[in-house]
């Protein structure tokens, strides 16, 4: 079972992901355990502070580093007393590694994460070389805390475990799996005001089907994200869908 624990101020926020979907179901089944770690009851002051001004001035406060590694380092040894040899413990931030399919593929791999959701101007740069095995961004832009990053990592790991969803071949079909944006989908009524299902869906060709799908998701992802398919090498047969993609659309 996946062993992952937060270290966050909020801990009601994750309430979202543990009652609810898929990754509300999967905890429910017992595919992962989730565990909540309040930096404050960590703190070594009397008014529990776990914020301090920057040194060097300027605006908002910081993440005391003491604080936080307690906490990281008591979220490590529960996960140690499961039998997760070595937790791997990532730290939310803007400046980490952008989060792709590959790297939720990777973080898939390991026995337990613990996540830390950073608040305020960020948490004071000496933790980096002490604590986090990896920092990981959800995209380039920035949020009022970690908490939604580490929820956004949660369900795209969560969703990988065998069991976790309804069919077991979801995951392998989602979009970015193969490197591709998804392709189109239709369901009941096969005309909605005046639009018809394309007809090779209702054919019952299954070999056909594969094919339509693959060339619109090749072409799909031409036009929408042209910066993908400059990372993969398209095979022959795959070249050729979308040259006859591009030809249909002109």
């Amino acid at each position: 079972m996946l062993q992952i624990d937060v270290v966050t101020l909020f801990p009601r926020m994750f309430d979202a992901v543990t009652t609810s979907g898929v990754t509300g179901r999967a905890l429910e089944r017992r595919l992962y355990d989730l565990v909540l770690w309040n930096p404050r009851d960590f703190a070594v002051n009397a008014y529990r502070a776990i914020d301090d001004r920057p040194y060097g001035g300027g605006p908002g406060m910081v993440m005391m580093p003491e604080p936080l590694e307690k906490a990281i380092g008591a979220a490590r040894q529960r996960q140690k007393s499961t039998g997760v040899v070595k937790p791997r413990v990532v730290h939310l931030t803007p400046q980490g590694r952008l989060l792709d399919n590959a790297l939720v593929v990777e973080l898939t791999q390991e026995q337990g994460l613990v996540m830390l959701a950073g608040r305020y101007e960020g948490v004071d740069e000496r933790l980096a070389g002490r604590v986090f095995d990896d920092e990981v961004s959800i995209g380039d832009y920035v949020l009022s805390g970690g908490e939604l990053a580490a929820m956004v990592v949660m369900d795209a790991v969560v969703r990988q475990l065998p069991g976790a969803l309804g069919d077991a071949e979801s995951a392998s079909q989602d979009s970015f799996v193969n490197g591709l944006l998804d392709h189109p989908h239709y369901t009941r009524p096969e005309s909605y005001e005046g639009a018809m299902v394309p007809p090779v869906l209702l054919s019952g060709n299954h070999a056909q089907i594969t094919k339509w799908r693959l060339k619109q998701a090749l072409g799909r992802t031409w036009q929408r994200r042209p910066d993908l398919l400059a990372k993969r090498s398209l095979s022959a047969a795959e070249s050729v869908l979308l040259e006859e993609f591009k030809k249909e659309g002109s």
